[in-house]
């Protein structure tokens, strides 16, 4: 937990959560709650010193929510997914955001990034600061939005591997289970952040008594950051969509290799099978069988005939 009151844009000290309600009383001062994992019987006691709604408070408890947002009286509830790359696998959280006009709290669930190089930053720039928890607010979206991309980058690198996997090493169960996982995290990532465009437009057009006018364009540049990366995705999922054809395709072609070979040696074996079977009918008059060389003679020429049609099913690839 971090609790810190800000006074003009300048930090004035870490404080307790006893000590919320008193900080507040005091002109041009917000305070900046972050906390992680938090459970109910603390919430319990920001809902008391906050003034927060129970709706809000309970989807913060649950951290199984949708991402969102919600105005309850003089207080907003923002739900925002995160994603961390943890060995070549994405992993998600969520962040909990209740905002008001003099205080900003962080509920982190799940796999997120500290807050507090997001703290630092801010506090480095006390003139945008004085401006409220808008401007906090923005600041942590931003941070949870740079974030996508370094998991961008690595589904981009896992993509790579398995369309080389592909053409190099040819079609195979772990190819595709990786292709299907691939898609699956996709889907995930593009369920997170789609939903930001339109918090940002709510917060950049409605909620003015939280968002100060001069803070409203820094949200439309969060928003223009979402529709690169969603174009970065779509553009992935296309390639992902092609790799997976190609890949059904290379197999198609494969299984018909296999189905031409075994034509083929269907078809050699097919010139003794006719005449072995013939000579095992047991006729009693037939005139070869009582010559010298019909034995030689039959057997070196289905050795041939077989011969012949090998070289001939091998100059036309089948073999």
């Amino acid at each position: 937990m971090k609790c810190v009151a800000y006074q003009s844009g300048v930090s004035i000290g870490d404080i307790t959560i006893e000590d919320i309600s008193e900080v507040l009383k005091q002109e041009h001062t917000f305070v900046w709650l972050g906390l992680r994992e938090a459970n109910s019987e603390l919430l319990a006691n920001i809902q008391q010193e906050f003034g927060l709604h129970e709706l809000a408070v309970e989807d913060a408890c649950t951290a199984h929510q949708r991402p969102k947002i919600e105005e309850y009286g003089d207080s907003l509830f923002i739900v925002l997914h995160t994603s961390h790359l943890t060995e070549e696998r994405v992993e998600f959280g969520e962040t909990h955001i209740f905002m008001g006009p003099r205080f900003l709290v962080t509920v982190r669930h799940g796999a997120s990034h500290s807050h507090s190089k997001v703290r630092e930053r801010c506090e480095a720039m006390p003139q945008k600061l004085s401006k409220g928890p808008g401007f906090a607010l923005y600041s942590i979206m931003d941070f949870i939005v740079d974030n996508y991309v370094p998991v961008i980058d690595g589904l981009q690198n896992r993509f790579d591997e398995l369309e080389s996997a592909i053409f190099q090493y040819r079609p195979s169960v772990q190819t595709m289970e990786g292709l299907y996982e691939l898609k699956r995290e996709l889907l995930q990532l593009e369920g997170a952040i789609n939903p930001v465009i339109d918090i940002c437009n709510g917060l950049m057009h409605f909620h003015n008594g939280f968002i100060p006018a001069e803070v409203r364009v820094y949200f439309r540049d969060i928003a223009d950051h979402i529709k690169r990366i969603d174009q970065a995705i779509q553009g992935m999922r296309e390639m992902l969509i092609a790799a997976m054809q190609v890949h059904l395709t290379f197999e198609t072609v494969r299984q018909n290799e296999v189905v031409k070979r075994l034509a083929g040696w269907g078809a050699i074996l097919a010139i003794p099978t006719m005449v072995f079977s013939w000579y095992g009918m047991n006729f009693r008059h037939m005139p070869e069988l009582d010559w010298e060389y019909s034995y030689p003679i039959v057997v070196g020429g289905v050795a041939l005939g077989s011969l012949l049609l090998y070289l001939r099913l091998k100059r036309a690839g089948w073999l």
